[in-house]
């Protein structure tokens, strides 16, 4: 009974929740009978010729909804994944992308394209995405080898540097664009549209299709280098092409929907708790299960109150209280 709940968490709640997605959000005077019109005119092909109401209901879901829901998806897909791959690379259960700096810098190089629109968002997001990653990896770096700790504490001084550079952003930026980058950084998806679907699909698909194909490899990278080698794998090569995934994921995540915080931390413990810590069946868990709580969280963040709650805020209150509670348990663990 166990696993098929499981499974159907996993890989059977994707296709009905993106369904209902659809339906949930702030419209007034709408009705499921007005969504039923709707559902058999769009099979008939005769949305054009029915009432002004579908019509209208039409438009919301096309333009409005239908983005915003497969954008969310991606980018919860995105960060669930590459927080469990890094975890897996590093064994260290307490490691995400925001903990080696790369959403800090990512967060960075975006508040900077916001602030002089001169330059691209997602390059620029990407650009210091990959930089806060060398920055880790330069200060670790002691006598030709680092350690997993130094690496972790490198990674938090990064972040550090990165967040009081946007910081900085922030307080040279006019009120305007303050206030564009105060709401980005608490993580938003109300300004989701097919262009910015199409902008990010792309470079989080690969990171995601990537990280999958390397599913395997991170079994042998959690049991060590020297293991990893004995089998015949080259550990340092496996890293460094995971991490630049999780770096094009994260950065392309965080040019869509700004900073979302302890996502790629908290939902691959759950997805372990779920189905165990083989990445053959934590990985495909991280992406489906990822991409559907992303979605069922910002149902409630649009939905909740009359004003829309950033999402940010939301998986903040729900990642913390989680990780208190595992504490508590001791289990955070890889069991």
């Amino acid at each position: 009974m166990r696993k098929v709940l499981t499974g159907f968490l996993i890989y059977g709640l994707p296709i009905p929740l993106l369904l209902y997605s659809l339906t949930v959000g702030p419209s007034q005077g709408l009705v499921f009978a007005d969504y039923w019109d709707w559902g058999k005119a769009a099979l008939n092909g005769g949305i054009h010729e029915n009432s002004t109401k579908v019509y209208m209901l039409n438009n919301i879901i096309e333009n409005v909804r239908l983005p915003r829901v497969l954008l969310t998806f991606i980018i919860g897909a995105g960060l669930a994944s590459s927080g469990g791959a890094l975890q897996g690379i590093f064994r260290n259960p307490l490691v995400d992308p925001y903990v080696l700096g790369i959403s800090s810098g990512s967060a960075f190089g975006a508040a900077l394209a916001i602030a002089f629109p001169l330059l691209h968002i997602n390059v620029m997001a990407f650009v210091l995405g990959v930089a806060s990653v060398i920055m880790t990896y330069s200060f670790a770096f002691s006598n030709n080898k680092s350690s997993i700790v130094a690496v972790i504490l490198s990674g938090m001084i990064v972040s550090g540097i990165f967040t009081a550079s946007l910081t900085v952003v922030q307080y040279i930026s006019d009120p305007y664009k303050l206030q564009a980058i105060v709401q980005w950084t608490m993580g938003n998806l109300h300004h989701a549209s097919w262009d910015k679907l199409n902008t990010a699909a792309l470079p989080v698909g690969i990171g995601i299709v990537g990280m999958y194909l390397m599913r395997w490899r991170l079994n042998l990278l959690a049991l060590g280098e020297q293991e990893a080698k004995a089998v015949g794998v080259n550990p340092t090569a496996d890293k460094a092409t995971l991490v630049a995934l999780a770096t094009l994921t994260t950065s392309t995540s965080v040019a869509a929907a700004g900073v979302i915080s302890m996502y790629g931390l908290f939902i691959p413990h759950l997805t372990r708790m779920m189905v165990g810590p083989d990445n053959r069946k934590a990985m495909p868990a991280n992406i489906f299960f990822g991409g559907s709580f992303l979605v069922i969280i910002d149902n409630f963040s649009r939905s909740l109150m009359d004003f829309e709650i950033p999402i940010g805020i939301f998986t903040m209150l729900l990642g913390a209280p989680f990780f208190l509670f595992l504490m508590k348990k001791n289990k955070i663990n890889w069991v």
